[in-house]
């Protein structure tokens, strides 16, 4: 699924990915992902939807993070979705990122 990029009030771009990040979607997902961290200078990677993150898909979020810090770039990370802080707790990556994991109130 292609990366869909929306630009909020604050000229932020918000990218989301759909609802796979796995080694089956890693190819098609990292070309788009790197051309949006290199056409934004500021970019949120909302992860609401997705539900299935294997190591491919957290390799994919770490090569997006070191891409936009040597381009001078911001990324931030929202929404994690229940997969999401499992993987990132797993490999206790959740500060790595240094964007708040914000449990859901149910």
């Amino acid at each position: 699924m292609p990366i869909v990029v929306e630009t909020l009030d604050n000229g932020t771009a918000r990218l989301g990915v759909g609802s796979g990040m796995t080694i089956y979607e890693a190819a098609g997902l990292k070309a788009d992902l790197l051309r949006a961290v290199a056409e934004h200078t500021e970019l949120d990677i909302d992860l609401s939807e997705v539900a299935e993150l294997d190591t491919a898909g957290l390799q994919l979020l770490v090569l997006a993070k070191r891409e936009a810090v040597k381009a001078g770039h911001v990324l931030h990370l929202s929404g994690h979705s229940g997969p999401v802080r499992e993987v990132l707790g797993l490999y206790r990556m959740e500060s790595y990122f240094g964007d708040p994991v914000v449990l859901p109130a149910d």
